[in-house]
């Protein structure tokens, strides 16, 4: 004869506990939540309820992993910076393929705000209003100048591009365009470039101010 459960299945369901999330999992989940929510919903109106209970957790929980929604802002920010940087790793302009070179390193970014578009507006946005966003913000611009700054003196010193004006001061003009191009283009504020059209505009400027010799003054 077979032996009988002790118990109702009943019982059994309530004496299985659901497994607990770790905490790199709460953290993870609570950054998941504000990327999802930011698709649809501004920074702004995303309260800290909000975060918990995407994240299924409780709200003095949230505030054991981060101390505001800013401060997940400001991870999301480091993440998407990280994201764009390990993407361009190994992708320079070679001799005989420059253009493609240029083109893919600045097609990587712009994957990359467009594939996180609600992180980087809500990033573009609060550095207006709170300095720590600003100096994440700042960090990561700076970074990418001294990655340009750097492809420009290579091809400088290959003999690619002609000596001008200092490649720092074009690396941050070229930047500066391109925050301001590519914001315009994913908020579809006017006056603002295509999606389709954008990235071929920013190469041939690129292009032009890299490569092309400086008139004599």
């Amino acid at each position: 004869m077979a032996k009988r459960s002790s118990g109702t299945p009943a019982t059994a369901a309530r004496g299985r506990r659901s497994p607990r999330m770790s905490g790199d999992e709460r953290e993870a989940a609570i950054l998941a939540t504000t990327e999802k929510l930011l698709e649809s919903v501004p920074f702004t109106d995303i309260s800290i309820d909000d975060l918990a209970s995407g994240a299924g957790i409780s709200r003095p929980t949230f505030y054991f992993y981060f101390g505001s929604k800013d401060d997940v802002l400001l991870a999301l920010l480091d993440r998407l910076v990280q994201r764009s940087e390990e993407a361009i790793a190994g992708l320079e302009p070679s001799e005989d393929a420059v253009r493609q070179g240029w083109q893919d390193v600045l097609g990587v970014y712009l994957d990359t705000f467009t594939a996180q578009r609600g992180v980087a507006l809500a990033c573009a946005d609060a550095r207006f209003r709170n300095d720590r966003v600003r100096e994440g913000w700042d960090r990561a611009a700076t970074l990418w100048v001294d990655n340009t700054t750097a492809g420009i003196e290579a091809e400088r010193a290959r003999g690619a591009a002609p000596a001008g004006r200092p490649a720092r001061e074009i690396a941050i003009a070229l930047n500066a365009m391109n925050e301001r191009a590519i914001y315009g283009t994913l908020t579809g504020a006017e006056p603002s470039l295509p999606r389709d059209a954008v990235l071929d505009v920013l190469v041939d400027i690129w292009m032009a101010a890299i490569y092309t010799t400086p008139p004599k003054l």
